[in-house]
């Protein structure tokens, strides 16, 4: 009976010992995490290029912007009235621009904010005014008479109002600042390059807000017909992360046509430039540079050809579809 009992102890044992192991005993199961889920892609509005081009219609419907003018006070005037019905918090900016001739006018930078106590900010801006004078290397008449700016002026204006009714409709968690300067084409033919971009020189060193935009994108000449956007030499010096979200976007867009892949050896001096060096504020230049070797800004540039005849909704949808996806999906941390 005594080696029965230790028979059966031991086989008892052993089924212990089998079930242990069997159970995973001291050398435990992992089990396998899932897979992490991909990010959910922002719903993107659409961009309504009709919008957009009516707006700069309605620009170039007061005549040239130039300072001191009173169609530049009737466009003022409409601008802040068409940014707060949006919603968004309109501040008038206003400052003396002394201009190269020894004259001073007074002047309004537009700011609207959008979430305004939003500390994590994108600045998206445009100029309102237009050249006093027909200056082109192609100009062939009325020189001394200012120009319509539909593209120069009207453009980057039309498609950032437009983008101000999309916040509105279809709200972001982050903030966005949209900046409309004035004095921005009031400089010296082949002078220094200070006498021009008045107002972002202005706005750069007396902020009108109290946060700091992350990053901001300039548009400049947006609108025209067969427009082209290669890569601007101050874009890449001073803030070429922002080229790649903005190119790189664009690319997966397949916007290449107009968002063109080829860097410029140098810089333009354009509103981005100041707020690059004087804001801190990494700031690209989305600007059309398909002209030719008088003029690289486009044939129609500081001529009286610069109307609505030249403005395309195809390049205005190109332009804005672009800078609303890089806006959600940056809201979304995608980019």
């Amino acid at each position: 009976m005594r080696h029965a009992k230790l028979l059966l102890s031991f086989l008892g044992f052993a089924l212990i010992m089998t079930t242990f192991y069997a159970c995973g005993g001291d050398e435990p199961q992992q089990a396998t995490p899932p897979a992490p889920k991909a990010p959910t892609p922002p719903k993107v509005p659409a961009f309504d290029a009709d919008a957009a081009y009516n707006d700069i219609a309605k620009q170039v419907s007061f005549g040239p912007r130039v300072l001191g003018s009173e169609g530049a006070t009737a466009c003022k005037d409409w601008m802040v009235e068409t940014l707060e019905a949006t919603g968004a918090k309109v501040i008038e900016q206003e400052f003396t621009a002394e201009v190269y001739t020894g004259e001073t006018f007074r002047a309004t930078n537009i700011v609207a904010q959008f979430n305004p106590e939003v500390s994590d900010r994108i600045l998206l801006c445009a100029h309102w005014d237009t050249r006093h004078i027909a200056d082109s290397p192609l100009s062939t008449e009325r020189q001394e008479e200012p120009i319509l700016g539909a593209d120069d002026g009207g453009s980057g204006v039309g498609v950032l109002l437009e983008i101000a009714r999309r916040l509105q409709a279809d709200p972001v968690g982050i903030g966005i600042d949209i900046v409309l300067f004035d004095a921005e084409d009031y400089g010296e033919s082949g002078g220094a390059s200070e006498s021009y971009c008045l107002g972002s020189q202005y706005w750069s060193r007396n902020p009108a807000t109290p946060f700091k935009a992350r990053y901001g994108i300039l548009l400049d000449m947006v609108g025209a017909q067969g427009a082209q956007f290669p890569i601007e030499g101050y874009s890449w010096l001073y803030a070429r992360p922002v080229v790649e979200k903005v190119w790189g976007m664009a690319k997966r867009m397949r916007r290449t046509n107009y968002f063109v892949e080829q860097r410029m050896q140098g810089g333009i001096t354009d509103d981005h430039y100041f707020v690059n060096v004087l804001a801190g504020i990494p700031t690209i230049d989305i600007i059309n540079l398909s002209g030719t070797d008088q003029t690289s800004f486009g044939a129609h540039w500081h001529t009286h050809n610069d109307t609505m005849d030249i403005i395309d909704k195809n390049t205005l949808r190109a332009v804005g579809q672009v800078l609303l996806a890089v806006i959600y999906n940056e809201d979304a941390g995608l980019l």
